[in-house]
Order: structure tokens, then sequence, then C-alpha cells
């Protein structure tokens, strides 16, 4: 071998070694923190499980438990003919102590009800008497339109912002008060937007269609009396 030879093999030998010298240390390193990561996992884990446990306990999820005992007090044949539905939401506010006491007894909520409105009629009210054949026409009396829905959507529902005094924790009913507020207030902006003049519309253009399905190509809808004021 010559000389060349044996500087190409030592100058290979002495790279093979600083790169050994330099890779060994972060071989260490890796195995180390490999080790150390393995040896903490448990404790991790037994820590992530102590905190859901702890929030459980702070924030426990509802328990519902239906009584298993169901009366039925009535049960009923309808025929109601629902021919419109109104969504409607209201900003309602309820107060209650709101006098000279309000900085300490005063209690105070801002409660956004979404509510549902069906109207319609009630074909259950109509006799052979609402009914006329003359000359090939069809005369219909229908029954007054109604509303027969009109509540609140519970998941759309909820208290914006409530205020309480020093001194209190709030009344208990306001809640309860405030919804009852917003299921009269939602029907009122119904009956006034005109959903029962809406729904009678919608109850004669769907019996024209039942009644001339039927063979009764003139369908004539009787204006009901109007009923004298006292």
């Amino acid at each position: 071998m010559t000389k060349t030879n044996w500087l190409v093999v030592i100058v290979g030998v002495i790279l093979l070694l600083g790169i050994g010298l330099v890779a060994l240390p972060l071989i260490m390193m890796r195995i180390v923190q490999q080790t150390a990561d393995q040896a903490f996992s448990p404790i991790q884990q037994a820590n992530e499980q102590i905190k859901t446990q702890v929030s459980e306990l702070l924030h426990p999820t509802p328990t519902i438990i239906p009584d298993p005992v169901t009366i039925i007090h009535e049960v009923q044949s309808l025929a109601r003919l629902e021919t419109i539905q109104y969504t409607v939401e209201k900003v309602i506010t309820a107060e209650a102590g709101q006098e000279i006491s309000a900085f300490l007894f005063g209690d105070r909520l801002l409660f956004v009800a979404h509510g549902i409105v069906i109207a319609g009629v009630d074909l259950s009210k109509m006799s052979s008497n609402d009914l006329e054949l003359k000359d090939n026409s069809l005369y219909v009396h229908l029954p007054d339109p109604e509303v027969f829905v009109a509540t609140l959507d519970n998941e759309k529902s909820y208290v914006y912002d409530r205020e309480t005094g020093l001194l209190t924790h709030g009344n208990p009913d306001l809640e309860k008060k405030a919804r009852q507020a917003a299921e009269a207030e939602i029907l009122k902006a119904a009956v006034n937007d005109g959903i029962l003049t809406l729904a009678r519309q919608n109850a004669e253009s769907y019996l024209t269609r039942l009644f001339n399905s039927l063979g009764y190509k003139d369908v004539i809808f009787v204006e009901p009396t109007p009923t004298p004021k006292p």
C-alpha cells in the first residue's frame, strides 16, 4: 500500500471518528428524551384524568329522570288545517325591585325570545250545512281562522344579560315571568301582523284545489257574518 493510500485511510478513519463523536451526544440525548417521555407519560395521563374528574365535579352534567308513571287525561280527535307559520323574535326586559332599593335588592334581565305561531282553520267545526251546492257552484262556509300554537323555541331562546343587587341572588320566578310575557308578545305581534287573515286566505286556496280535484269547478267561500259589537 502506498503512502497516498495510507493517508486516505487515515483521513477516513479520522472523519468517521469525528462524525461519531458529534453524533453520539445527539443519539444519547434522544435516548434520554424518549426514556423521560415514557417515564412521565403515566403521570401526564393521571393529571389529565384528575383534571377531567375535577371539571365534572365543578360542572356536573344534569341528569334527567322522568317519572315512570304517565297519566293521559284526554284523547281528542283533531281536524286542524294548519295553513301558516310565523317565526318571531322578541326582546323582553324583566325587572324586580328596581325602585329605591335596586342597588341592593334589584333584579333585571334581558330575555331574547324566539317563538313560533301557527294558525289555520279547524275543519272539525264544519258540518254538512256549511257546504251547499247551487247552480253547479259549491258554497263553503269556513270556520273562523284561529291560532293553534304560540310557543317559545327553547333551543333558540336565552337570557342575554342579568344584573342583580348586592344583597340578592335574584328572583327565581323572574325568568319564568319573562318567558310568559314573551309568549304573549309573540302571539300579539303575529296577530297584529295579520296572521289570521293570511291563515284564511291560505285555507281557501288549499280547499279550492281540493274541491276542484273532486269535480267542483266553481268554489265560492261565503264571508262570515260580522258579529255585532255590543
